[in-house]
């Protein structure tokens, strides 16, 4: 099976070309993505923890999924169908604010990404795929935001970036 491809944009989202995903993480390049963000009807966020053998970021708790777009795929296409691949179901999807970051690991990999938000809203049990999640639960924002404060070790990089700078984009509560 061939690796799959990002699209490497530059700082404004244009595509400016492709690249297999782990080129792209060892040479640190932008590249397009997404993190869906779903809330229940108590406004709690579906956290999932990434599965023990991802190849970075293993066991940490994230947001409800997150991956990278393929060539013609719209942000809300690429949101549903990574949901459905990661969390066994599918949402309407609202893509909301963009904004790019840039995460070292200790692996020599480096997350640069171009991220978009996207948010929906669920009421059910999810059916994790095994491959991509080991756990998930709900959580408030302010029990997420206290606890990233307090064990920031138990979150994702982009997550505990997320919640630091976009905190009132994602608080659907307001």
């Amino acid at each position: 099976m061939e690796e799959e491809k990002v699209i490497l944009v530059n700082e404004n989202d244009e595509q400016i070309g492709t690249m297999p995903k782990m080129e792209a993480h060892e040479k640190a390049l932008l590249h397009r993505a997404f993190s869906v963000f779903v809330f229940n009807d108590n406004n709690e966020l579906m956290l999932q923890q990434r599965a023990a053998h991802k190849y970075h970021s293993p066991l940490l708790w994230t947001n409800t999924c997150c991956s990278h777009q393929r060539v013609g795929e719209t942000n809300i296409q690429a949101g549903k169908r990574r949901l459905m691949e990661e969390m066994g179901f599918v949402v309407e999807l609202e893509d909301t604010i963009s904004f790019i970051y840039k995460a070292p690991f200790d692996n020599g990999l480096t997350e640069h990404e171009f991220d978009h938000i996207l948010i929906g809203k669920y009421n059910s049990t999810p059916i994790i795929n095994p491959d991509e999640v080991a756990s998930w639960k709900w959580m408030s924002l302010d029990a997420v935001k206290n606890d990233i404060l307090e064990h920031p070790e138990f979150y994702t990089e982009w997550f505990k970036i997320i919640f630091d700078k976009f905190y009132e984009h994602i608080n659907i509560s307001k």
